[in-house]
């Protein structure tokens, strides 16, 4: 089978961070160091790792220096270079975007995911796109959205991560009201927010990865609004089970929420601990400590 690529992707990065205040006064909290990358840093390197061409960033007030991070800095390269310092020199030009291929567009009002994707609708157009949480970070061997990319050109429609999570604790998450089972990929019936335990459908909850196909935008267009006074993604994606091909991807790492400071410190511990220049001192660290 063979359907329409997906290249762009859409990073939400319009909200204040304020459970990691004070940090985030005045620095977005997609900057925050995951080791020594950022975490918006690490989501467009996971998004490009799955052939994806078009970024669009959802931003709000203050958040410049997401822009500027991936722009070329030329003050910086030429200092690197006259130095001789050609690791860092590579490590600076991976975070360059080239131009033309980076967007920002502005959520005015913090309205909800459903209505940040929306902000993006006339950059997307009519073509499948991909949504990433910078706050959900996966550590895989290979990059989860390109996972999700292999199932996509499989079964089509839409694909979205999802992840066991102990049954009692259903009622923290979206949970996917599951159907027929293929390998990783399981079929969407409908999708339940935050279900108690003893009435979840499944123990399979939504993990920050999209892939969408157009027509969710015809839906966010009606800026109807759900949970919380706002406007929902999972309300408009359920619009589209049973009128499009619609998956749950059960991708293979383990998922650290960046979003709660226990969840961020565990994910730089985690990330720290595959790196070979730090590893060993980090357990010898870690084993002191404790």
């Amino acid at each position: 089978m063979t359907h329409q690529p997906v290249r762009k992707a859409v990073f939400p990065v319009a909200g204040l961070g304020t459970r990691f205040l004070p940090v985030t006064k005045a620095m977005p909290k997609e900057m925050l160091p995951l080791v020594d990358k950022p975490l918006i840093q690490n989501a467009v390197e996971e998004a490009r790792a799955a052939g994806i061409e078009e970024f669009v960033f959802v931003t709000s007030r203050g958040k410049g220096v997401l822009e500027d991070h991936f722009d070329i800095h030329p003050e910086l390269n030429a200092a690197l270079e006259q130095r001789g310092k050609k690791a860092e020199l590579a490590q600076v030009a991976a975070t360059e975007i080239g131009s033309g291929h980076l967007y920002f567009t502005r959520q005015h009002k913090p309205l909800g995911l459903g209505h940040a994707v929306w902000c993006a609708r006339h950059v997307i157009g009519r073509e499948p796109f991909a949504v990433l949480l910078p706050d959900v970070v996966v550590l895989s061997e290979r990059p989860c959205l390109a996972q999700m990319i292999d199932a996509y050109s499989e079964v089509g429609g839409n694909v979205i991560a999802v992840n066991e999570v102990p049954r009692e604790q259903t009622n923290r998450y979206g949970i996917l009201s599951p159907g027929a089972v293929k390998g990783r990929s399981v079929e969407v019936k409908g999708l339940v927010e935050k279900p108690k335990p003893e009435e979840a459908p499944s123990n399979l909850s939504v993990t920050g990865r999209y892939i969408l196909q157009p027509e969710v935008f015809d839906h966010l267009d009606r800026q109807e609004t759900g949970a919380g006074g706002e406007i929902q993604l999972t309300d408009a994606m359920l619009k589209l089970v049973g009128a499009q091909p619609f998956h749950g991807y059960r991708f293979e790492g383990k998922t650290y929420d960046c979003g709660d400071k226990v969840g961020f410190l565990e994910a730089n511990i985690a990330f720290a601990l595959q790196r070979p220049d730090m590893a060993d001192k980090l357990r010898a660290c870690l084993a002191e400590l404790l």
